[in-house]
C-alpha cells in the first residue's frame, strides 16, 4: 500500500499559488498563508528573477483568507474582494503598495460588488458593477483610486452583464428574454442609444459568451453556438452585424481564448475535450507556445503577462501533481520554474485520472474520469461516484484533491459529464432540461452498470458523493435509487426544488428564466418539482446519508439540509449532520474544510471499508 497523505497536505493552504506580474514586470504578487490565513505577498523581480527572500506581506485577512486579486492598471494597487462568513456579498478593497494603506472601496452592507472593468487608457480608473439600489441589478460605478471615489454612470435597467471597451465606455449589455434568452445590446459610445446587435437563443445561451470588444472597438469577440451545436469563436462586426467564425470544433465548445493585451485579437484558442486542446491563431506567438509546452507535460494556461508583453506567466496542470508556475521570458524563449502550489505532495505516489467515455440507455454519449487508487489493483474496488456541481459546469482533467485523497484511500473514483453538463454542445446541455433527477440521475446511474460491467468495482461498496447539484445527486440516489447505493455524502445540496426555486439569490433574477427552463417553474410547475425533489421520497432512504451545510449559504439555503435532516430524524433513518456557521456555498477555511473531510473519511471507511486518517 502506498503512504496515507495526510489530510492537510491535500485539503490544508496551499503553499503558494495565483502568481500574478505587475503592468511594468517588477514586481510578482502570489497567494500563500500568513498565520494559516490566504494573503497576498508581494517580491521585487530583478535580473537575477524573483528576490524571494525580499517578500512581503500585503494584506491583512485574519477570517476567510483571500482567494483572487490582481494589480490594477496603475501598477501601485492590488485589488481583491472579499464576503462575510460565505455569504457572496463581496465588497471591493485594495492595497496602496506605495503607502501600504488598504481601503474598504465598497463600504456598503449587503451589497455585491464586481470588476467590470480596468483599461491601461485609464490607470487610475476601474468599472465597477454594485447593486447598491436595487438588490437584483447591478448599477455601473466608475471607481477613482486615487481618491476612491465612486460615480454611478449607468442605472441599470434590467441588463444581466455589462461590456465595457478598452476606453472604458459601456457599449455591450446583455438584455434577459422572457424564455431564457438574452439580446446582445451594443452602442456606438457612451452615451449612444442602445441598438440589438444579435439575439441569443434560450438553447445557445450556455454555450455563448462576449469576450471583449477589439482594441479599436469595431467589433466583438464571442463564443457562440448560433448556427451550430458546439460554442464557435467568432468576430462580430458592430456596423454591419457580420459574423465571421474563427475556429470551430464540431465536438467541443471553445472554452476560452488568450488576447492580445491591445488589438484583443485572439492568439491562442482553447477547446476543452478529455484533455484541453490549443490552437494558435497568431503566428507571432506560435514559437513561443512551442516553447512553453516543452516546459512541462501538463496543459499549460496563461494566467498573466507584463504590459510590455515581454514575459508571461503560465499555470500548467496535471493529473498527478499540484499545479506548477513558471515565467516564461519571450526574447530568450526561455521558462524559469517559480514555484508549485504543493510541494509536499512530491512525497507520495499520486493516482493518475483517466478519461473514459460510455453509451447511456438512450444512447447519448456520457463522457468522465476515473482515478484508480494508485498500486495496480482495477478490479472488484470499491468506488465513490463524485458528482460535480452546477449542473451547467463540467469536471475537467487535471489534479483533482478529491479524486486523490478517495483513490489514496483505496476507493476508485468516477466523474461524469452527465447530461446537462457543459462543454459538449447545445445539444447535450438541452438534454437535461427538466430532467434533475431524472435522466441526469439515469446517466449517473449508467456510469455505475458501465464501470461495474468493466469489473473495475464492486456493485456492493458504490457511494454517492457530491456538492451543490451534487450533493443533490447524493440525496437522489439514496432517496431515488437506495439498491444502488451502500451510502451518501451530501454537501450544500437541495432537497426541495420549489423551495430551492423560491429563496434564490436576487442578484439571479436577471437569468432566472434560464434556471425555470433547466429546473422547472415554482409558480406552475409545483407537483413536478415536488417529484424530482429527494424531500418527497425520504421515507424510501434505506442508506446512511452524511449532510454537511453552511449556514450562511445564499444559493442553497440552510433550510434546505434542516428540512431533511428533520424528515431523516423522524423516520429514524441513519444520518450524520454537520453545520458550519461561518461558511456559505462550500469551505473555504482550512480548518472547516479539514474537519468536514475528517468525517467524511470516517464516514466513507465505515461504509466502503477503505483506508482513513486517525
Amino acid at each position: 500500500m502506498v503512504d496515507l497523505i495526510p489530510r492537510d497536505v491535500l485539503f490544508g493552504n496551499p503553499e503558494r499559488v495565483s502568481p500574478r506580474i505587475s503592468p511594468d514586470g517588477t514586481q510578482l504578487a502570489w497567494i500563500a498563508p500568513r498565520d494559516g490565513v490566504l494573503n497576498v505577498w508581494v517580491a521585487p523581480i530583478g535580473p537575477s528573477g524573483v528576490g524571494w527572500d525580499a517578500a512581503t506581506v500585503v494584506t491583512d485577512d485574519t477570517d476567510r483568507g483571500i482567494r483572487a486579486f490582481s494589480w490594477a492598471r496603475d501598477g501601485r494597487h492590488l485589488l481583491y474582494v472579499q464576503d462575510t462568513g460565505g455569504d457572496e456579498n463581496w465588497r471591493l478593497y485594495d492595497v496602496d503598495m506605495e503607502t501600504m494603506a488598504r481601503r474598504d472601496l465598497t463600504p456598503f452592507d449587503g451589497i455585491q460588488a464586481r470588476i467590470i472593468a480596468t483599461s491601461k487608457r485609464h490607470r487610475d480608473e476601474v468599472l465597477v458593477g454594485m447593486n447598491r439600489d436595487n438588490p437584483q441589478l447591478h448599477d455601473v460605478y466608475r471607481l477613482d483610486l486615487p481618491t476612491g471615489e465612486l460615480v454611478k454612470v449607468i442605472e441599470n435597467p434590467g441588463y444581466a452583464g455589462w461590456v465595457a471597451d478598452e476606453d472604458l465606455a459601456v457599449r455591450g449589455a446583455l438584455a434577459p428574454l422572457p424564455d431564457g434568452g438574452f439580446d446582445l445590446l451594443v452602442r456606438d459610445s457612451a452615451e449612444g442609444d442602445w441598438r440589438t446587435l444579435v439575439t441569443i437563443t434560450a438553447d445557445d445561451a450556455p454555450g455563448s459568451d462576449v469576450l471583449s470588444f477589439s482594441g479599436d472597438g469595431r467589433s466583438l469577440l464571442a463564443i457562440s453556438s448560433a448556427g451550430a451545436d458546439t460554442g464557435r469563436l467568432c468576430r462580430i462586426d458592430l456596423a454591419t452585424g457580420e459574423i465571421d467564425v474563427l475556429l470551430e470544433d464540431p465536438e467541443a465548445d471553445v472554452a476560452g481564448a488568450v488576447l492580445h493585451p491591445d488589438t484583443r485579437d485572439p492568439q491562442i484558442v482553447e477547446v476543452l475535450k478529455d484533455r484541453t486542446e490549443y490552437h494558435v491563431l497568431d503566428p507571432s506567438v506560435e514559437a513561443d507556445f512551442k516553447a512553453i509546452r516543452a516546459l512541462h507535460p501538463g496543459d499549460p494556461q496563461p494566467v498573466g503577462r507584463d504590459e510590455a508583453d515581454a514575459t508571461w506567466l503560465i499555470a500548467f496542470t496535471d493529473d498527478a501533481g499540484p499545479a506548477q508556475y513558471f515565467s516564461y521570458d519571450r526574447a530568450s524563449r526561455a521558462g524559469s520554474f517559480l514555484f508549485d502550489s504543493r510541494p509536499e505532495l512530491s512525497r507520495y505516489d499520486l493516482a493518475r485520472m483517466d478519461p473514459f467515455a460510455f453509451t447511456a440507455r438512450d444512447g447519448l454519449t456520457i463522457h468522465g474520469y476515473v482515478t484508480f487508487p494508485p498500486g495496480g489493483q482495477r478490479s472488484g474496488l470499491p468506488m465513490v461516484l463524485d458528482v460535480h456541481g452546477g449542473p451547467q459546469a463540467r469536471d475537467v482533467w487535471g489534479f483533482n484533491p478529491e479524486a486523490q485523497w478517495l483513490a489514496n484511500r483505496g476507493y476508485m473514483t468516477v466523474q461524469v459529464n452527465y447530461r446537462g453538463s457543459t462543454g459538449y454542445g447545445k445539444s447535450f446541455v438541452s438534454a437535461g432540461d427538466r430532467e434533475w433527477g431524472a435522466k441526469m440521475h439515469d446517466d449517473l446511474l449508467d456510469a455505475v452498470r458501465y464501470v461495474v460491467d468493466q469489473g473495475w468495482a464492486d456493485p456492493k461498496k458504490v457511494a454517492i458523493y457530491g456538492g451543490s447539484y451534487g450533493g443533490y445527486a447524493a440525496l437522489v440516489g439514496a432517496a431515488f435509487t437506495p439498491d444502488v447505493f451502500c451510502c451518501a455524502v451530501d454537501i450544500v445540496g437541495p432537497s426541495n426544488l420549489q423551495t430551492l426555486l423560491e429563496t434564490v439569490p436576487p442578484y439571479w433574477k436577471p437569468v432566472i428564466a434560464q434556471l425555470y427552463r433547466r429546473v422547472g417553474n415554482p409558480e406552475t410547475d409545483k407537483e413536478f418539482l415536488w417529484s424530482r425533489s429527494p424531500l418527497s421520497r425520504v421515507h424510501d432512504i434505506r442508506i446512511p446519508l452524511l449532510i454537511a451545510q453552511g449556514a450562511n449559504d445564499p444559493r442553497v439555503k440552510q433550510a434546505e439540509s434542516e428540512q431533511i435532516v428533520a424528515a431523516l430524524k423522524d423516520a429514524g433513518i441513519d444520518y450524520e449532520y454537520m453545520l458550519f456557521p461561518d461558511e456559505g456555498h462550500g469551505f473555504a477555511k482550512p480548518e472547516n474544510r479539514l474537519k468536514f473531510y475528517a468525517a467524511a473519511e470516517r464516514f466513507l471507511a465505515r461504509y466502503l471499508g477503505g483506508r482513513f486518517e486517525e
